[in-house]
């Protein structure tokens, strides 16, 4: 299938819903399209991984354990395996 039988395929699936079932996937759908599109990242975000390869090149690096136990006392609701 080429590009424009598959969006054709879409349309007409989406189209044959009935009100209920499009309103109740209507979300679904734009969390599916946006998270196919590129993941921009914040000030503090880009600051951490510029910090993460400067410590990564200087070689000045962290155990799994070391990485785990400061994540738990930095962020104690978040569940870590």
């Amino acid at each position: 299938m080429n590009t424009a039988e598959i969006k054709l395929d879409l349309f007409r699936k989406i189209d044959q819903l009935n009100e209920p079932e499009l309103k109740k996937l209507y979300s679904k759908f734009l969390a599916v399209l946006s998270s196919a599109s590129t993941y921009k990242l914040t000030d503090s975000e880009r600051s951490a991984v510029d910090e993460a390869i400067k410590a990564s090149d200087s070689e000045q690096k962290y155990s799994h354990s070391e990485v785990i136990k400061e994540a738990k006392l930095k962020y104690p609701n978040l569940k870590f395996k």
